[in-house]
């Protein structure tokens, strides 16, 4: 069976922490360098956001901030909101194809993603408890559902352009996966086109439609970011470079250059500051 996560969430894994668990009867802004997610199980709550207009949420509903976007909760109904949220991670910030394809903000009312409900429970058990190691099994629960909405984008069919778009069309998600699997395989427009049963001609031009930029410029930028991750392990440049399907460090700094605009070596510096 086809996992069209598996190779993404291995090189890019998703990381979260429970940060408030319960009543919520405040203004909170949430502000540092990363993503949430938030769940409202009950009450009412008003959104104020940069990137989006305000809104009112007042049903149980899941929402979703893939990176950084400062954004404000106001407790609407006298202390009877009840509200868990989490710092998210997707692995490399921006770098992750998954966060460039993803709107800003994703709401979905709970009743709209039953799959989760279950995890929820756990969660919630969890986060309210005094058991031992809660926080630890509370972030794990989180990032579960955080799982199981992507997996949710994916088989609802609405994003229409973006990495999850392509791994919603049966014959992409073939090549996106394979490529996602062996990036250092020599792939070329021939072989993804192969992967995917399709043309050439056809392939490449459904390719960028859908997921909204040519296969070789998405090939560059996916080996690009898989090369950080392995360099942020420590393993050396030339290592990555052939683990990532470039012949050489020298290649594989063209590739930051285009992408990063720094070489391999700038690039984890500024990791380390």
């Amino acid at each position: 069976m086809l996992d069209r996560l598996a190779a993404l969430l291995r090189h890019y894994p998703v990381e979260a922490r429970l940060i408030h668990a319960g009543r919520f009867c405040r203004e909170q802004a949430y502000t540092e360098a990363t993503g949430y997610l938030h769940v409202l199980r009950a009450g009412s709550i008003h959104v104020r956001s940069d990137v989006h207009e305000s809104w009112t949420v007042s049903e149980p509903t899941l929402i979703f901030y893939p990176a950084q976007a400062r954004h404000v909760f106001v407790s609407t109904d006298d202390c009877h909101t009840d509200l868990f949220c989490a710092t998210v991670g997707l692995g490399q910030g921006e770098l992750n194809p998954l966060v460039r394809a993803l709107p800003r903000v994703i709401t979905r009312p709970l009743l709209a993603v039953p799959s989760i409900s279950a995890t929820l429970d756990l969660l919630i058990d969890e986060a309210t408890g005094a058991h031992c190691g809660w926080q630890a099994a509370a972030d794990r629960l989180f990032e579960i559902v955080l799982i199981q909405l992507l997996r949710h984008l994916m088989d609802e069919g609405q994003m229409h352009t973006g990495l999850l778009a392509g791994l919603s069309d049966p014959r992409l998600a073939k090549a996106i996966t394979a490529v996602h699997e062996s990036p250092a395989s020599p792939w070329g427009l021939e072989t993804m086109a192969s992967a995917a049963g399709m043309s050439r001609a056809r392939f490449a031009a459904h390719f960028h439609a859908v997921v909204g930029e040519p296969p070789g410029q998405f090939l560059s930028r996916w080996r690009t970011g898989v090369a950080c991750t392995l360099l942020r392990r420590g393993k050396p440049v030339s290592v990555v470079a052939n683990e990532v399907g470039y012949g050489s460090a020298t290649a594989l700094g063209r590739a930051f250059r285009a992408h990063l605009a720094c070489t391999p070596r700038e690039w984890l510096g500024r990791q380390r500051v």
